[in-house]
């Protein structure tokens, strides 16, 4: 069906650039329909038709900047953006855009002053204040909290610019060790975005019970065979340090990062749509239908996906924490897989999550008492997998990434039957671009001062703490 698409999408694309061979838009169009497929290659070539027609257009190579950066062409989005901006001027969206480049590619101080540049312009893009705010530790010397107060304490028309103000003063107030003004922040910025949710974590607990019920037990032991693929999941909680996993793993001369792939979760939705004949099942029975999909389709599918979706070839990472959820049907469709789950301290991981405005996704995250309860539900669910499949998964602690990385490393490389490379522990000196929103975090060196930070805030994190342990785990 994708092949299809794609191909009917590039003939129309064809026609209208030959009848208008400065019709750049078609080919930006051709590449946004290929990532919609998950088509990365198809997309990168439509971008460099679109580069051939775009001529003195800052548009359209304002929007071939975006395909390439959607892509993770990095290096030809910065590229696209620089010419956009020549030719256009400053202008607030492609500066914003190339911010956002720089800051994945680690020019941090160009990022900077591209936010800078882009406030000023338009002092009501609030994203960008707050990704201003993430890109560094904030000083006494330079920081920018009397800026954001100014900014929150007047009435913001849209309630989501005052979240991103909220939560940017949280990290400054933070970075200058102001503690209690900076989770007073978190919580103002917090509570208001969850009341904009519909959402009921009651749901997520019970999903995670449905699936206990539908995989009691696990698959049988499978044969060893070389000739299957062998790719590797890092799952875990957000902000566990499945990223630090992801970026010690990939930096072995034998693995592709591939970032957060979001296919394995469509390859079971779809399978279990089949099978039930549905299109739109409730989740419940999706849960149930999923247990008697064929696995070995499973797989296929699954992997024509992810080789769709990155280039390169050989093994390769998928770093989507959620994947957590799917570990027994990984387990029964690729069979050869490697299942990495990274742990860290509750609090730790709670508080963490508590204090990250995230983009999509993760509703449970905006308030303590549902972190809590989401929390006991994921590791009811991980000790299950653990228990009915035993060696299948190999655990991390963050903690322990921390405290000896040299050893960590071993343990990993070992786990999915790679031989030592020095890159794998020395590339936190000079780390490499990552596809996550942790980028500006995983460029800094390991570091300890991360493991116990929610600790000053014990006294605010009291509900985080009950909730957990109401879930049946200590802290």
């Amino acid at each position: 069906m994708q092949a299809r698409n794609w191909r009917a999408a590039e003939a129309i694309c064809s026609r209208l650039t030959a009848a208008h061979p400065r019709f750049a838009a078609g080919w930006v169009a051709a590449s946004q329909i290929a990532l919609a497929l998950h088509r990365r290659q198809d997309a990168l070539d439509a971008a460099l038709a679109a580069e051939r027609c775009a001529g003195q257009d800052p548009a359209a190579w304002g929007a071939i900047g975006t395909m390439r950066s959607f892509a993770n062409d990095h290096h030809g989005a910065l590229a696209a953006y620089d010419r956009a901006l020549a030719l256009a001027g400053e202008d607030p969206h492609l500066l914003y855009n190339r911010a956002s480049v720089r800051r994945f590619l680690g020019d941090l101080a160009g990022a900077e002053a591209d936010y800078d540049r882009v406030i000023a312009l338009k002092p009501a893009d609030y994203e960008a204040y707050i990704n201003r705010s993430e890109l560094r530790a904030q000083t006494p010397a330079r920081n920018h909290v009397a800026e954001l107060e100014s900014l929150a304490a007047r009435k913001i028309p849209d309630w989501r610019g005052e979240v991103q103000i909220r939560f940017a003063l949280a990290k400054e107030y933070e970075d200058l060790g102001e503690f209690e003004k900076s989770f007073a922040q978190l919580r103002l910025g917090a509570g208001r975005r969850r009341e904009h949710l519909q959402y009921d974590v009651a749901t997520d607990v019970a999903t995670v019970e449905w699936i206990m019920q539908a995989f009691p037990a696990g698959p049988p032991t499978p044969t060893p065979n070389a000739s299957v693929e062998s790719p590797i999941f890092i799952v875990g909680l957000p902000r566990s340090g499945t990223t630090l996993v992801e970026r010690i793993v990939s930096s072995h001369s034998a693995v592709t990062s591939a970032g957060e792939l979001d296919c394995f979760a469509l390859a079971v939705v779809d399978a279990a749509r089949a099978r039930g004949g549905k299109q739109a099942p409730a989740r419940r029975e999706l849960v149930a239908l999923s247990a008697g999909v064929d696995f070995a389709a499973l797989g296929l599918d699954y992997l024509r996906r992810a080789r769709a979706a990155f280039t390169g070839g050989g093994r390769f990472t998928d770093k989507m924490p959620l994947n957590y959820l799917y570990c027994g049907l990984i387990r029964r469709a690729l069979p050869n897989a490697k299942i990495i789950h990274v742990t860290r301290d509750p609090m730790a991981v709670g508080y963490a999550i508590f204090k990250t405005l995230f983009k999509n996704g993760y509703p449970f995250s905006y308030d303590l008492g549902e972190i809590g309860r989401y929390y006991g539900a994921y590791r009811r669910l991980m000790q299950h997998w653990q228990a009915t499949m035993p060696g299948a998964i190999l655990e991390v602690r963050y903690e322990d990434l921390v405290a000896d990385s040299r050893a960590a490393t071993h343990l990993l490389l070992d786990y999915c039957g790679l031989p030592w490379e020095d890159s794998c522990a020395e590339f936190h000196r000079n780390p490499a671009p990552t596809t996550t929103a942790s980028a500006s975090q995983v460029r800094r060196p390991i570091y300890a001062s991360s493991v116990a930070q929610w600790r000053q805030y014990e006294t605010q994190l009291a509900e985080l703490k009950a909730a957990i342990a109401a879930a049946g785990f200590s802290v």
